[in-house]
This record gives structure tokens, C-alpha cells and sequence, in this order.
């Protein structure tokens, strides 16, 4: 990818017809439902990539809560209160398929995790949320996400796996 790439939120008047990222669900979610979500529901935020006016991908955004019970670490278990914590949730990121593997999904996603450490210092969030299908695991694991309790051994082959990032984590990642 020689152009740099831009992250910013969507636009009314962005174009996402051509917009395909391999998977019909999140390309239908984005080509028709992300814009009304974002201005007229206020349900969620999609950022888009860009690049000389071209969606590259995007990354859909929500605040959300987790159960303090289905974090694996014992040690923020005891740390955290017994009521709902608040976290970020990336709930869906699609990068087109012209520009997969090219660091779009990497940018989007750093874009989340920034916007996390945002809602940290203004609202509170403890982390970070995603239900990665079964490919966007390997993409996830890497940054840090773990698996969250009580994921069920035996889910269905392509159901998401719910995975948590740290928010102290995603500091120390920013501070480098």
C-alpha cells in the first residue's frame, strides 16, 4: 500500500457499494446498515480506512459492558468490582479484499485500541471486547486478546469467540 492510510469515522456520503472483504455478513452490515447505526441510531461508530478516497476497510465500534466473572485472570477478578464493567467492544472490522494483508486491519484495529484508552480517561472501560470468527483469531491473539471464561469447549465450528484485551495492556502497547 504506497498511500498513507487515513482512519476517520464514516461519512453520509462515502461510497461502499464496491466494498467486499470476502465475508457477505460484514459486507452487508457495512454496505447497509453501519451508516444508519452510526447517524441516525447512534448504536455504534464505524471508522473507515482510507486511501486516496478509497474505503480500504472498517472497524464498527460500540461501548459495552462485561461480567467481571468472565475474565481469566484471577488476579482482576479480585481487583475489579462485582458490577458490570465497562469496556470497548470492537464489534465488526473488514478490510477489502484488494487491500488485505497490506496493514489496513492493523491500523483499524490500533484505532480501537486508542479509542479505548480515550473512553479509559473519560468514561471508564477496563478493556477491550471482540467475537472473532474462527480466521480473525490468529489475527487478534498476537496484540494480546485472550479468550474470555466460560467459552464453551465445543462451540459450533464458526461460532466467535468472545476475547478480551486488557486496557493496561493496550497502555503499555501505546507507550511503546
Amino acid at each position: 500500500m504506497s498511500a498513507a492510510i487515513e482512519v476517520r469515522p464514516l461519512r453520509t456520503d462515502d461510497d461502499r457499494s464496491t466494498f467486499s472483504c470476502g465475508q457477505p455478513d460484514l459486507d452487508r452490515f457495512f454496505q447497509h446498515y453501519a451508516g444508519q447505526n452510526r447517524c441516525e441510531l447512534h448504536l455504534a461508530v464505524t471508522y473507515v480506512a482510507t486511501a486516496e478516497s478509497h474505503i480500504l476497510g472498517f472497524a464498527t465500534v460500540t461501548a459495552s459492558s462485561l461480567e467481571r466473572s468472565r475474565l481469566r485472570s484471577a488476579r482482576l477478578r479480585r481487583r475489579l468490582p462485582g458490577y458490570p464493567l465497562p469496556v470497548l467492544r470492537l464489534a465488526r472490522l473488514g478490510v477489502d479484499t484488494r487491500a488485505q494483508g497490506s496493514g489496513v486491519g492493523r491500523a483499524l484495529l490500533r484505532h480501537g485500541l486508542r479509542l479505548a484508552l480515550d473512553q479509559r480517561d473519560h468514561l471508564g472501560c477496563v478493556g477491550v471486547v471482540t467475537d472473532a470468527e474462527p480466521d480473525a483469531i490468529a489475527f487478534n491473539a498476537p496484540f494480546g486478546f485472550a479468550p474470555l471464561k466460560g467459552v464453551r469447549e465445543a462451540a459450533l465450528h464458526g461460532d466467535p469467540t468472545p476475547m478480551f484485551l486488557t486496557i493496561s495492556t493496550i497502555a503499555e502497547a501505546v507507550a511503546k
